[in-house]
């Protein structure tokens, strides 16, 4: 019905001829534009809903939990959040503060962004539920192996010291919410972080839908041939200093995956760019030394480049 919809508003009312490439990449444009946008708020909702079930107290019980299990909790609640890598930051210090090891802090910051609801609902919806799926999988095992790495190297001693005072207090403790106050809290957070985003959504998609259609393929594949079979920690040295959100890079990846860049590639450059970022950095450095900085990026990088390997070898089985 969208797409009926679509059609009728750029070839019906504004009358563009649908064999030219302008009209066909503003239809591309409006039909993402508003499904995203529709599927972004929805999945926000349902979120925003959900956590006000789950006390702090609870939370922090669980990520204090021994060996991988604490790792394992820590990524599975940042795949809920729907943040990109600087907006985890103070939820990340607010762990900290609250005496949560590094490593399990650490599986949540990079988990947090990785798996981001509104890339996982484009990837739904353009790959299918078995490149998706094998994405969450992926985003939480590559946030499960490096808290381990960093736990295990005992790195506290990176950390600012006043970092750990005064753990922040639990905004949904002793609340007795209705029905109609949960509708209302998850809401009033798709309203927030939607208006924070449809920006980045309008413009990833805008230039999404002109490579889509004014991009050629040539381009696309003399750049590949360059790279070959190091194109995975090319795409993931670019995406690195990168800063952007996914509502921007993530059209733009899925169409270069269309002209023919591997999946791995595609999906490693979106993982960079979302979980490792310039000012992510810059505003680690106000928890944490320069050493640790750098540990932390560079254990995350080859997570993913190991990926998008995984992902290049799995390519011919999942696409189809």
């Amino acid at each position: 019905m969208l797409s009926q919809f679509v059609d009728w508003f750029v070839y019906g009312l504004l009358k563009l001829d649908p064999k030219a490439q302008f009209p066909q990449a503003l239809n591309f444009f409006v039909y993402d534009a508003i499904k995203i946008l529709l599927l972004l708020f929805a999945m926000i909702f349902v979120i925003g809903v959900l956590r006000t079930w789950l006390p702090q107290e609870r939370l922090k019980k669980w990520l204090m939990a021994r060996g991988v299990m604490g790792n394992f909790m820590a990524a599975l609640f940042g795949a809920i959040t729907p943040f990109c890598s600087c907006s985890s930051i103070p939820i990340f210090l607010s762990f900290l503060k609250a005496g949560i090891p590094l490593g399990v802090t650490f599986s949540f910051l990079i988990t947090s962004p990785v798996i981001n609801e509104y890339l996982v609902v484009l990837m739904l919806g353009t790959f299918g539920w078995k490149i998706a799926l094998m994405y969450v999988l992926s985003g939480l095992a590559i946030g499960i192996f490096a808290g381990l790495v960093l736990g295990k190297m005992k790195l506290e001693k990176h950390l600012i010291a006043d970092i750990y005072s005064g753990p922040q207090a639990d905004e949904h403790k002793d609340k007795n919410y209705t029905f109609q106050d949960r509708f209302r809290y998850g809401w009033n957070e798709a309203v927030s972080i939607v208006q924070k985003l449809w920006v980045w959504v309008l413009v990833g998609v805008g230039f999404g839908a002109a490579i889509h259609n004014y991009v050629p393929e040539t381009m696309i594949q003399g750049v590949l041939s360059k790279t070959g079979i190091f194109s995975v920690p090319v795409a993931t040295l670019i995406g690195v200093p990168m800063y952007g959100s996914c509502a921007a890079i993530v059209p733009i990846a899925v169409v270069l995956f269309e002209k023919g860049i591997p999946l791995g590639t595609a999906l490693s450059f979106m993982m960079a760019v979302s979980a490792l970022s310039l000012p992510e950095a810059i505003m680690l450095r106000r928890a944490m030394t320069l050493p640790l900085i750098a540990i932390f990026f560079t254990i995350t990088t080859i997570a993913i480049i190991i990926t998008g390997y995984l992902f290049n070898i799995l390519q011919v089985v999942l696409v189809r």
